[in-house]
């Protein structure tokens, strides 16, 4: 019988909750909090006409093959395995979501998407304030980075259902120094929204995308993807943001066309987990450290309890200093 990995089921569902005071007091940008990239892939739907983020060679594909294009897709689009609740309750508490309308649908629906159109969006949110609800220490990032096919009234749509989903909830901007898990608990905020689009400037609850760069390093190679790791560690800013760490390999056209029987998982992850973790695990959070860590398919390897667990360091650290 196989067993899930450690890391799913609810062992991390409060981990927040869980930390000593002495981390609870410390800025968040401080502490070790691990994400995932695309997240809202689990679902993607394969009837749905291909999504507006795809470049114009896999439009002609799709056309051209239709249902096997859409089929070869799919694999690659899906870069999380667990549902929104599977992967709060793993830990995950980085949320990176790309978001579109259905060009040529009536009205103003929004959906999660990554190659082909996912869930709608205001079922994710719901899934997910459900679990705020019953963890309520426990608090999570939304980055809205990249939207498509969306104008001024899909923003206000979109905008006030995040307002409406989560109400009270919602941390709103201020001095990212300021936001400890203490200063956050004692006023009840539990999520706080990145929103890469000037529609939002003037909403306190929304937060600018540029206080949560999310340097890239677009590269299927894992020596380079941790040489630029360390290069933007080390260049993060000292104030005013978070640092989103992409612990991610990207696939290129050509990398498509060799996975295509495989997908994405078995081509280019697997083979290359075992590199990135190692890297990971040597990480420190604090001044000048991780903050935030994203990796695909968070359910192949402890990936959330391993930088859950970097936070003891700042432990070990601040004991150091005390004696």
């Amino acid at each position: 019988m196989k067993t899930r990995p450690a890391g799913i089921g609810n062992v991390n569902a409060d981990w927040m909750g869980s930390l000593p005071a002495k981390l609870s007091g410390m800025p968040l940008k401080h502490l070790a909090v691990p994400g995932s990239h695309d997240s809202f892939t689990y679902w993607v739907d394969v009837h749905a006409p291909v999504g507006p983020d795809q470049k114009a060679y896999v439009k002609y594909l799709a056309t051209m093959f239709s249902v096997l294009a859409k089929k070869v897709m799919v694999k690659w689009s899906m870069t999380q395995n667990l549902t929104f609740r599977e992967q709060l309750d793993a830990g995950i508490r980085y949320f990176d979501l790309r978001v579109s309308s259905k060009p040529g649908e009536p009205g103003n629906e929004i959906y999660f998407i990554h190659g082909l159109f996912g869930h709608k969006v205001r079922d994710g949110l719901l899934e997910i304030n459900s679990f705020l609800s019953r963890h309520r220490k426990e608090v999570v990032f939304l980055d809205f980075n990249h939207y498509y096919a969306m104008d001024a009234e899909h923003h206000v749509y979109l905008i006030n259902m995040l307002q409406e989903v989560f109400g009270s909830k919602l941390c709103k901007n201020c001095a990212v120094e300021t936001i400890t898990l203490d200063y956050l608990w004692e006023r009840k905020y539990q999520v706080i929204v990145f929103y890469h689009h000037s529609s939002a400037q003037n909403i306190s609850v929304m937060w600018p995308g540029n206080k949560i760069p999310a340097p890239w390093a677009n590269t299927t190679e894992p020596n380079k993807l941790i040489q630029f790791l360390e290069t933007t560690l080390k260049e993060r800013a000292k104030q005013g943001s978070f640092h989103v760490t992409q612990a991610i390999l990207t696939p290129r056209v050509n990398t498509v066309a060799k996975g295509l029987v495989w997908g994405l998982r078995n081509y280019l992850v697997e083979r290359n987990l075992p590199t990135i973790m190692s890297w990971v695990e040597t990480q420190r959070p604090g001044m000048g450290g991780i903050n935030i860590i994203t990796s695909d398919f968070v359910e192949l390897t402890d990936f959330a309890d391993i930088v859950i667990k970097l936070n003891n360091l700042l432990l070990t650290e601040q004991d150091h200093k005390m004696r």
